[in-house]
């Protein structure tokens, strides 16, 4: 099997990954996929950075009966805390969220006074405070963790009072300090216009997820391992699933929720035991 034949694993926490696989979709609809939500251990941003790793390298294992030819860390939390281990582990190319999304927010920012609204495990390892101290020296790099929002999106309430009383709890008078605010996790997009209206029209908000997909296609190229597909309205010409979708936990209300976070219907996944 050729590169080109490959897979591109995703994997997150519960369903904000499936944002980052939306828009690898987009950018590269010649690329089969499978992407696994840990959905019964969600949130990952309230729990240690073992635990994070412990739970990256049981999902990469799984994920890798399939023939990958990268994995991309959708989890922001996994991202901050686990790349190092999984790149150490696995002989395919591991991508995560932070450093995409890190350049992003400086391209974005006028004066480079840039918060990153994330989880608490994700703001706690300072990961994205590194990376773009690493991007721009002088940088000036808030760090706000937002707890209430994952949960809030898992249930679907992505506007109305409750997420309104949230966005003003943790971002009230942030705006004073920043120009630019990156959305540190992938949960956080559906939720991008009640924390607009909060910080206000001067704040840019940034998305990881696009420049993630594009620093995915920029690999491949370089791999010459990108698979072209002539038509992305057809079926492409592999055994393979085109699409797979697996979760650790799943209910109902599943396929609601991801139809939401990937833009289109999901009806069929599978449930895995990890």
């Amino acid at each position: 099997m050729s590169e080109h034949d490959g897979i591109i694993g995703v994997f997150d926490s519960g369903l904000g990954g499936l944002t980052v696989l939306r828009a690898i979709v987009e950018q590269l609809p010649g690329e089969a996929t499978v992407y696994l939500g840990d959905t019964a251990r969600v949130p990952y941003g309230t729990k240690s950075a073992a635990v994070v790793t412990r739970y990256a390298l049981r999902i990469a294992e799984h994920l890798l009966q399939y023939p990958l030819k990268a994995l991309v860390v959708a989890c922001n939390t996994a991202s901050a805390v686990a790349l190092p281990a999984l790149r150490e582990q696995l002989s395919i190319p591991v991508l995560g969220v932070v450093e995409p999304g890190a350049q992003a927010a400086i391209a974005a920012s006028v004066g480079q006074r840039i918060a990153v609204l994330a989880t608490e495990g994700t703001v706690r390892s300072r990961a994205y405070e590194r990376t773009l101290l690493r991007l721009v020296p002088d940088a000036h790099v808030v760090g706000r963790a937002c707890p209430l929002f994952v949960p809030l999106v898992e249930e679907g309430l992505l506007d109305g009072p409750i997420v309104e009383l949230a966005c003003r709890r943790y971002l009230e008078g942030l705006a004073r300090e920043i120009d630019t605010a990156i959305l540190g996790c992938t949960h956080y997009p559906l939720i991008a216009g009640p924390i607009g209206q909060v910080l206000g029209a001067g704040v840019r908000l940034v998305d990881s997820a696009f420049a993630t997909a594009r620093a995915l296609a920029d690999l491949l190229v370089e791999r010459n391992a990108i698979s072209v597909c002539e038509d992305p309205g057809k079926s492409l010409p592999r055994d393979l699933p085109e699409r797979r979708f697996l979760f650790t936990d799943a209910n109902e209300r599943t396929a609601e929720l991801c139809s939401r976070f990937f833009g289109e219907p999901i009806r069929h996944f599978e449930a895995v035991d990890l």
